[in-house]
């Protein structure tokens, strides 16, 4: 089952013989994370009671770990398998609010939802608040919205001489930053290549702290500017996939992802819940339904009742 998994980032998890779910994780490479567990544990020998255990392996590629994590923590904030210990994950979720207010413009963390004034864009949420700190510490790097407010100190005013920037480029550079926010390819990408400028050339005059900080700095944009659908979706809705006689349904309640299930079912049997699925998470779902069906034991046969769920989480 190993071997069918993909090198994509993903969340997987481990069923035993009487079809419990053991332990749900998040994986960079699905491959080579789930394979890890048949190779040696190092300082998770803890774990070997349950690989010994382990008899079918489940898994949901995703488009990046951003989103990864956020199906984990969504995942276990619903339901806690017993080999599992920290309900959520580790990570912060945060916003970001990106002020264009004349009096104090730029990007800020914030911790939770709140009334948004106007003049207010919020953006997110983002699992990580260090994380989002360096991304937005490398957007004012390059797009220095905060010295285009109407009042600096001394300091900041000099900042804003030396960038070249004042109180007529707010609205471009606004723009800039809800384009980078709002994942613009374009717009993420040249963000991320003028930070790229920023380190070489500071690799370039030795100062290979603020390089390795600028650094830090591109990784954090990435990881806020990476594809994540699972959290921030509207509503209230299914979603379904079906390949190779394997229908999967992910149970979104209050725009998250809270409930991933699979199981097996005809093709006439999982039309209705195709044909329910909103047009955009299609493909989506249907990418699940594909490494659904790869990953499930050839024996298993195809249940015409639509109503017999199993591989419940």
């Amino acid at each position: 089952m190993v071997r069918q998994l993909p090198g994509d980032p993903g969340v997987y998890r481990f069923r035993d013989a009487r079809g419990r779910v053991l332990y749900l994780g998040r994986a960079t490479q699905l491959r080579s994370r789930v394979g890890s567990y048949w190779s040696d544990l190092g300082d998770r020998r803890h774990l070997r009671p349950m690989v010994a255990a382990v008899t079918r392996i489940e898994a949901v590629a995703c488009d990046s770990v951003h989103e990864a994590t956020w199906l984990e923590r969504n995942l276990l904030e619903a339901s806690m398998p017993r080999w599992n210990r920290v309900p959520g994950g580790m990570e912060t979720p945060v916003l970001i609010r990106l002020d264009t207010r004349p009096g104090r413009p730029g990007p800020r963390l914030a911790y939770a939802a709140e009334p948004v004034p106007p003049g207010v864009t919020e953006f997110g949420p983002y699992l990580g608040s260090q994380r989002v700190r360096q991304a937005l510490s490398g957007l004012h790097r390059v797009r220095p919205l905060a010295y285009t407010a109407d009042r600096l100190s001394g300091a900041e005013a000099a900042m804003a001489d030396q960038r070249g920037v004042g109180p007529a480029d707010r609205s471009r550079l606004a723009a800039e930053l809800t384009a980078v926010l709002t994942r613009d390819p374009g717009a993420v990408s040249a963000a991320h290549a003028d930070l790229v400028r920023v380190r070489d050339r500071a690799a370039g005059n030795l100062a290979y702290e603020l390089a390795a900080e600028v650094q830090e700095e591109i990784a954090a944009l990435d990881w806020i500017t990476q594809p994540q659908r699972v959290t921030g979706a509207a509503g209230d809705f299914t979603a379904c996939g079906w390949d190779g006689g394997v229908l999967v349904t992910l149970t979104v309640r209050n725009g998250r992802i809270r409930q991933w299930t699979q199981r097996r079912v005809s093709e006439r049997g999982a039309h209705p819940h195709l044909t329910a699925t909103p047009a955009d998470w299609a493909a989506y779902a249907h990418r699940a339904a594909r490494l659904a069906a790869a990953l499930v034991p050839p024996d298993e046969h195809v249940c015409e009742n639509s109503g017999d769920v199993k591989g419940n989480l």
